[in-house]
């Protein structure tokens, strides 16, 4: 599956979602390299989102736990894991970098990630689960995708048999039933209760609002960009 691309006349490096993609990816190395499986489930539960209280949160503003809402982006538990959210900010990432700047772009991955975890603590229902991974982000990315390129087309590979077909689909028709699904998931499904599917929906509507209200900008900032 890949995206198209909108081309621009003026080419700027993007930074920002490789710098990301490295830092996650230099956490799970660091994971991995742990010495025992104690010290790699303590870590996770010093640097991963701990699911609590409203009260217990708001007692969280006044200490470092409050920072776990940022760092629990950057932890994963195993490959896949890992992979899946890379290979989703990648296809993401780029072009909403290209079309939002990379500061603009780290503000929506930061902030809409740690909103995304924090509404995944307050609704897990289950308390003390430790939430990791970059998917609060990575959805918020997906969101404001869609508000940025709402015409745009993905190519996706659809397994018909023995042979492999691509096809070109709108991509608010695909990220539309992954915003269904994970709704439905929220409340039954794969890995019910052990996967923040309350993450992926809040990252995905923090997303889906912080770009609509910046296209304005970001239309006046494209007429007057050389």
């Amino acid at each position: 599956m890949f995206v198209e691309l909108p081309t621009r006349h003026r080419r700027r490096w993007r930074w920002a979602t490789p710098l990301l993609a490295a830092l996650m990816i230099a956490a799970y190395v660091w994971l991995a390299l742990l010495s025992d499986d104690a010290g790699w489930r303590q870590t996770l539960l010093r640097w991963g989102t701990l699911s609590g209280s409203v009260t217990e949160w708001r007692a969280a503003l006044r200490d470092e736990r409050l920072l776990t809402l940022v760092s629990a982006l950057f932890i994963h538990a195993n490959l896949v894991h890992l992979v899946g959210n890379l290979l989703f900010l990648l296809i993401f990432g780029l072009p909403a970098e290209r079309a939002m700047g990379p500061w603009r772009y780290l503000l929506l991955f930061l902030a809409g990630g740690a909103l995304a975890n924090l509404a995944a603590a307050l609704l897990m229902g289950t308390p003390a689960r430790s939430i990791i991974g970059a998917s609060g982000g990575v959805s918020a990315v997906i969101g404001a995708y869609l508000a940025l390129f709402p015409s745009a087309r993905l190519g996706v590979v659809v397994p018909l048999g023995l042979w492999l077909e691509f096809v070109r689909a709108p991509a608010a028709l695909l990220i539309g039933l992954w915003a269904v699904l994970q709704l439905a998931f929220t409340f039954v499904g794969p890995s019910f209760g052990a996967v923040a599917w309350w993450a992926h929906l809040a990252g995905f509507l923090v997303g889906l609002v912080f770009a609509l209200v910046q296209k304005p900008v970001l239309a006046r900032r494209a007429r007057l960009s050389p």
